[in-house]
């Protein structure tokens, strides 16, 4: 039963670090976008949104579904953690706190990584606002 507790806790917290880099890549990746972007470069509206809009649903989907990746991996192991007390007839009060404690873990990290998603996203659809602002602005002139 060891092994499925490990499978557990490695694929949804695996899965949850994957996710958090991919997160952070793509942010940065949209930073050095908006440095280096320059709006009269841009024909027409929809292909600068097109353009500066780039990888933001992939953030936003990671912001959104962290969590629910937590959960499952909370829920998991705590199922794991009854089954294991079945099994094994445990009554011992400390082995079931421990055994949910860790449960939980996951559900943390689901939040350690959603909330800086979240703020990640916000603040690039910010950028892609301001981009099409100042896009209205050059070309009213």
């Amino acid at each position: 039963m060891n092994y499925l507790k490990e499978i557990i806790d490695y694929g949804v917290i695996g899965l949850l670090v994957f996710m958090s880099f991919l997160s952070v890549w793509f942010f940065i990746e949209r930073l050095l976008f908006f440095w280096k972007l320059d709006v009269k470069k841009f024909a027409t509206k929809e292909e600068l949104e097109l353009k500066a809009t780039s990888f933001l649903s992939l953030i936003a989907t990671i912001a959104a579904s962290a969590p629910y990746v937590g959960l499952l991996g909370t829920v998991l192991g705590i199922i794991l953690t009854f089954y294991t007390m079945g099994q094994h007839g445990i009554v011992n009060t400390k082995e079931i706190m421990i055994g949910l404690a860790l449960a939980l873990k996951a559900t943390a990290m689901g939040l350690v990584v959603a909330i800086p998603a979240t703020w990640m996203y916000n603040y690039l659809v910010r950028k892609v606002e301001v981009a099409l602002a100042k896009w209205d602005i050059e070309h009213a002139a």
